[in-house]
Formats: structure tokens, sequence, C-alpha cells
């Protein structure tokens, strides 16, 4: 009776075992493995082994937070795991989840091209992340093929002088980027094809019967785009602006300035309220020649459908608040009032 009741413990135990590393084994496995869809998770500082199972199985990322624990401790990954924003996977194992958490170094990244960014900015923010060197995207903008692409101006004279014919059609989004696969031409591609999609796509026919063309169309959305702050502003600035190209005004708007300069925010001197590019637009008359910035549907919303009214003119106090004026000498009182 005795050796029989052994055996069965015996018999029990190495059943428990079998099943224990079964589970182990499965739960180590993709959720899906043909899934392919994507999910940010934040890791924050100080979380524990067990907090950071807990998120990532919350987050359907892995089957069992248990078995995660299991498998950082027992591969001594449990210091090296980083803290930061991370874009995971239910279609990665648990072994390349912990790599991508142990290496701080993710096989997508997630970029967010904010409204407003130019070809420069956007090469910047791409050098910051270390997914290109600086300059390299710059460069195909200016230089790379983009004909597939049939509403990019044709004109050199209609390119921008920084961010060749893409500028201003590069779609503001959050985009994720497969880093070890990163080519600047792939990726100016996806945001001229979302720029299509987003905004040729919806307003063809508004686009169509505002008697104006794409590119001053898109030109005109990024000055609005610089020079307003708030959505209540965009459709009035808009109406401003209009009128004023309409009636052969100049703009007089010192972002275009800015751009041509490359100097976003300091002081601009009289040297450079000279400069002798169609793009000073308080020097010149008209549209500069192409688009200054990436705008946001709403910029180009409102330079589609701009608001009459009775003002030709507009400022920013240094309080944040915009003022409007019908007269030159409304203007002036306000530059003094709002301005000093």
């Amino acid at each position: 009776m005795y050796h029989r009741a052994m055996r069965k413990i015996l018999l029990l135990l190495i059943f428990l075992g079998v099943s224990s590393i079964g589970w182990y084994t499965w739960s180590l496995r993709p959720i899906d493995s043909q899934s392919d869809v994507r999910r940010t998770v934040k890791i924050a500082t100080g979380s524990s082994v067990e907090m950071i199972g807990n998120l990532l199985e919350e987050k359907g990322i892995i089957r069992s937070s248990l078995a995660f624990k299991i498998y950082v401790k027992t591969h001594d990954a449990e210091i090296a795991l980083q803290a930061g924003s991370f874009v995971l996977r239910p279609s990665m194992s648990t072994a390349q989840v912990v790599e991508t958490l142990r290496t701080g170094i993710a096989a997508e990244a997630i970029i967010t091209i904010p409204e407003g960014y130019t070809v420069q900015e956007i090469d910047r923010l791409l050098a910051s992340r270390g997914i290109i060197t600086a300059g390299q995207l710059k460069q195909c903008a200016n230089n790379c093929d983009f004909s597939s692409f049939p509403f990019l101006p044709k004109k050199k004279t209609d390119f921008a002088m920084r961010g060749g014919q893409v500028e201003g059609y590069l779609y503001p989004d959050t985009y994720f980027v497969i880093v070890d696969e990163f080519k600047p031409k792939f990726f100016l591609e996806r945001l001229l094809s979302t720029f299509g999609k987003r905004v040729l796509e919806p307003f063809k026919e508004d686009i169509a019967r505002s008697k104006r063309s794409l590119h001053e169309i898109v030109t005109m959305a990024s000055l609005i785009e610089e020079e307003t702050r708030t959505e209540e502003e965009r459709s009035i600035v808009s109406g401003i602006l209009w009128k004023r190209y309409d009636a052969g005004m100049g703009l007089d708007i010192d972002a275009a300035v800015r751009y041509v300069l490359d100097k976003p925010l300091e002081a601009l001197t009289v040297a450079d309220l000279n400069t002798n590019s169609p793009y000073n637009i308080r020097k010149f008359r008209g549209l500069p020649p192409g688009p200054i910035a990436s705008p946001s549907i709403g910029s180009v919303r409102a330079a589609l459908f701009p608001k009459k009214t009775e003002y030709w003119y507009y400022l920013h106090g240094l309080d944040g608040k915009i003022r409007y004026a019908v007269t030159n000498e409304e203007h002036n009182v306000n530059r003094y009032k709002y301005l000093r």
C-alpha cells in the first residue's frame, strides 16, 4: 500500500511538472502571431517587474504576467528593463517583448509630426531620435523624385527654398516607423499619401469651387497656421489675408521671413526685414513662392472657407490676444496700445 501510494504521488508530481512546463511554454508565445496591431505602452520610471507584467497583460501584449515575471527573473533581466514609451505588438513573444524593454530600442518608433512643422524641423526631429543623420530628410526632400504625386508643384520657382516641392504637403500626424528599415524617401511618400487622403480627397470639390489653385490654398493655409493661435481666429485671419491678397496689398507676415532665414524664434533685425527674397512678404506683395510649414486640417479648412468681415488688419498683442482693425490708423493705435 505504501509503495502504491508513493507511486501515485510521484506520478502526480510528474504530471503537475509537465503541466506547469506546458503552461509556461504556452504563456511565452505571442497572443496572436498574425496580428498587425500596434499598441503604445508607457513604462513609468521605478516600475517593478510585477507592475510591468500586469500592464503588458492588461494591454493585451502578453498572455501571462506571471510567466513574464518568471522569464525576467530566470534571465536576469530585472535590472535591465528600461522605462519609456514602446510600440509593442500582440504578435511578439514574451522573449521579444523583454528584449525590447531590456535594450530600450524598439523595432518600431512613434514619430509625431506636429502641425506647423517644416521639412527642416521634421529632419531635426528624426535626427534627435537617432533615426537619421541630420540633413538626410532635407536632402531627399530637395532631390528625390516625387513625380508619382501629381498634386505637387512642378515649377522650381514654386518650390519652397528649404523644403523642396514637398514643403507644406507633408501631413502632420503620428506615424509608426521601423527604425532599421527607415528610408527618407519612403517616409516622405507616406506623409504625402496621407495628405492626399486627408486633404485632397475630402476637399476636392471645395478646392475646385474656390477658383484658386491647390498651391495657393496650401500656401495660404501654411501662413494661417503660423499666424493664428486658436481655431476661432483662423477663418477671420483667412478672410483678411485673402482680401489683402486679392486687392494687391502686402500680406506683411514675419513668419515667411523667418522661414527663409531659418529664424523661428530669434528677433528679426532691420537687415532681416530687408532680405531680398520673394518669401519676404513684408517687402514683396502676394503669396510667398510656396508653403512655409505643414498646415493643420483646420488651417486648410480656414483657407478654403474664409470669413468675410470689415477688417483689413490684425495683430497679436503682448498679452496673446488678437486685435482686428478696419483702417491702418486703427491698426497703428492697436500697435501702440498692445505691442509696447
